[in-house]
């Protein structure tokens, strides 16, 4: 779906197809037919954004062969779906039993993970739509947090240089400009504002900028404003924003039995305490923070918490228990009323829907379909109520 800014400026905005298990062309455009296509009749959209997930093998598959680039764009068109910005944090299985730590890698001192990059970056170049301003791609903050010491650190860096090289020798093959965004993560190298910017100074900006994830920010305990203002400061760009909300528990220790509820074998689910919320604390300190929620509950940390569980955002988590939709709500206020946008590329992701508590849990395709559909009038209607415009028709249900 697209938007207007007051300023002048088109926003999109999708959802994110890591949500679905697909690894293959032909899976792929199965899963646009089983669930894309029912949420843009949910929304009586004319046009449905997706943050197309492709894993490795699929995007290496697709960036060598130009014809199997044009078939995804041509099957796309037909079906009402556009796609400028692609999620290239997964790198395969996402959607496997188990994935915990498994998600960072290989990280971003490996060439693994630059040629993968940069194979969506080819294949992104013919799926941007011929109007559209520029495409994006989100990717993980650089690494896990440990191991990782100086030598890591240049490596990582040496391939930062080396995938703007890439993007700027794909915008001389194809005449368009893809971006890529590095996504703050609990437990990562980069966890916070401050830290994107310590660890990207001296990049290309032109070409590399952060992925703000809101439920990311949320357990960082971040101000949202305070949080953009220092990345503007030091001249990174929002390259892509990811509009999630995360887990909350006020007091956690008398909430234990619902907390328990969300434990579940996927996903990491990284907590985090008000006490990472001092500017000179490690985020990831063993006194406010745990590497998963099962650990949080053994080491009765003290609440308040957030948890990195994206919750479905029109759906908060029945009381006690709540969500950051006030964080989300701050976050996209300071990113669109100002004069101009501060970012056009907008994500819902969440990718968690097979493994929230059975109760609230979809059992069947329609009932996915339904609930993506409902987070994404949700998200419109935050957008509509900051002044900006629909440019194609969408009935909010």
């Amino acid at each position: 779906m697209r938007l207007r800014h007051a300023g002048g400026r088109t926003v999109h905005l999708g959802y994110c197809t890591n949500v679905h298990p697909a690894e293959d062309l032909a899976g792929i455009l199965a899963q646009l037919d089983r669930y894309a296509l029912p949420v843009r009749a949910a929304l009586g959209a004319d046009l449905l954004g997706l943050g197309l997930w492709l894993a490795a093998p699929v995007a290496a598959e697709l960036a060598a062969d130009p014809h199997a680039r044009r078939r995804l764009r041509t099957e796309l068109t037909v079906r009402g779906l556009e796609v400028v910005t692609l999620n290239g944090f997964p790198y395969a299985a996402f959607q496997a039993p188990v994935v915990k730590g498994a998600v960072y890698q290989p990280d971003w001192t490996t060439a693994s993970r630059l040629d993968y990059t940069l194979d969506l970056a080819r294949v992104l170049a013919d799926l941007l739509p011929e109007d559209a301003a520029r495409g994006s791609i989100s990717t993980l903050p650089l690494a896990w947090r440990a191991p990782w010491d100086r030598a890591q650190a240049d490596a990582a860096r040496h391939r930062l240089d080396q995938l703007a090289a890439g993007l700027a020798t794909v915008e001389r093959d194809t005449g368009r400009v893809v971006r890529v965004g590095f996504e703050p993560e609990p437990g990562c190298v980069v966890e916070s504002s401050a830290q994107a910017v310590a660890a990207l100074s001296g990049v290309d900006t032109e070409r590399l900028g952060v992925c703000l994830d809101l439920a990311h920010l949320a357990c960082a305990w971040e101000e949202p404003a305070a949080a953009l203002d220092r990345l503007a400061a030091a001249g990174l760009p929002v390259v892509k924003v990811q509009v999630s909300a995360a887990l909350e528990a006020t007091d956690p220790a008398g909430e234990a039995a619902a907390l328990r509820r969300w434990v579940e074998p996927r996903f990491l689910h990284q907590t985090r305490t008000a006490g990472c919320a001092a500017a000179t604390h490690d985020p990831a300190d063993p006194r406010w923070a745990a590497d998963d929620l099962d650990l949080a509950l053994d080491a009765g940390l003290p609440g308040p918490w957030r948890v990195h569980y994206h919750v479905p955002l029109h759906a908060p988590p029945e009381p006690p228990l709540g969500s950051t939709l006030p964080v989300l709500r701050a976050a996209l206020a300071a990113l669109f009323s100002g004069a101009d946008a501060g970012c056009d590329h907008l994500d819902v992701e969440t990718y968690t829907w097979g493994v929230l508590p059975a109760a609230r849990r979809p059992g069947t395709d329609a009932e996915l379909a339904t609930g993506i559909a409902a987070e994404l009038a949700f998200a419109l209607d935050e957008l509509v109520t900051l002044g900006l415009t629909p440019t194609e028709t969408a009935v909010i249900p």
